[in-house]
């Protein structure tokens, strides 16, 4: 939205990818928080900061040329249009057959899991966030996904248990569940969604796919999956906050999860960079100080990680 759109909307979409598009495309899956709708209609929702919404003729076709195959709407910023804007975006990613979760006409639609494809595995995914408690989906209006991710809560354990009945019904290979969780800028996670991420592995899903702080966290391995704590901005228009104690989210990584013989064998951890809402593969300054913020922050977790070339391997599978 805001800016990525119109640096791009007017030249060729596939542009916003940069030097990423052939790792993105050469993916069996891609998985993303799409923060922003993608409408040209709505009106604005009352007494916010930043609204975001990006153009169709710009923004389906730069997902299609990535191969989008989920993306979450369960966020923040799916209804700064309000309802016809996120009616549009689901209509839109509907044409263009990429899964989506996380927001809907009502609640029961905002919690309906969706399944995908990538390569031989059959995936199920939902989308679920704490935060902006006004847009919340209602039992007969429209909006998110919202819960208190918290898994001490009755309500908030019966609310996932159900979720994942539906999604189990689907027979998946794997589970994703992509939270937008805790606030900005922070570089680790709330202990409560610690205990979140942890008791989704311990009800059987296979990937914890974080986002909203805007800036990198750790990554923890528990039981043999990964709980992505956050991933980071892949596309952004906010300015760098360098000074903000150095948490430098225009620096990021492609998270690709490598399953092997059926089984998760590793994450690999790809440095990427933002440059003029653009994502780039990280040059090596910028590609070291991934390296070793992701390194510093996932050892809070005893995470092994190994240097590799390209970026950084985190084993999976045992548990």
């Amino acid at each position: 939205g805001r800016s990525v759109t119109d640096r791009w909307a007017d030249g060729e979409p596939s542009g916003v990818w940069g030097s990423t598009l052939p790792r993105l495309q050469a993916l069996d899956g891609l998985v993303a928080n799409l923060e922003c709708c993608v409408s040209d209609g709505g009106t604005r929702w009352p007494d916010k900061v930043y609204y975001f919404r990006s153009d169709p003729d710009f923004a389906m076709p730069a997902l299609e040329a990535a191969g989008a195959s989920f993306v979450s709407l369960a966020n923040n910023h799916i209804l700064d249009f309000r309802e016809p804007a996120l009616r549009d975006t689901r209509m839109h990613l509907r044409d263009a057959a990429i899964a989506h979760a996380g927001a809907g006409t009502d609640r029961d639609a905002a919690l309906d899991p969706a399944v995908f494809e990538a390569g031989e595995l059959t995936v199920a995914a939902f989308g679920l966030t704490d935060q902006a408690a006004a847009f919340a989906a209602t039992q007969a209006g429209p909006g998110t996904a919202f819960a208190t991710l918290d898994p001490r809560l009755p309500a908030t354990r019966s609310l996932v248990e159900g979720i994942l009945e539906r999604a189990r019904s689907h027979d998946p290979d794997l589970v994703v569940a992509s939270l937008h969780w805790g606030a900005n800028w922070e570089t680790e996670p709330r202990r409560v969604h610690e205990r979140f991420g942890r008791w989704l592995v311990d009800r059987g899903v296979d990937v914890v796919h974080g986002h909203s702080a805007h800036v990198l966290q750790g990554v923890e391995v528990y039981r043999g999956r990964p709980i992505v704590y956050d991933a980071g901005d892949f596309v952004d228009d906010y300015v760098d906050y360098v000074d903000r104690q150095g948490v430098h989210n225009k620096r990021s990584a492609l998270f690709e999860l490598v399953v092997r013989d059926g089984d998760l064998d590793e994450l690999f951890v790809e440095p990427t960079a933002i440059v003029d809402e653009a994502a780039t593969l990280a040059d090596s300054d910028v590609a070291e100080w991934v390296r070793e913020t992701v390194a510093e922050r996932s050892a809070a977790f005893g995470t092994d990680v190994e240097r590799v070339a390209g970026g950084l391997s985190i084993p999976l599978g045992s548990e």
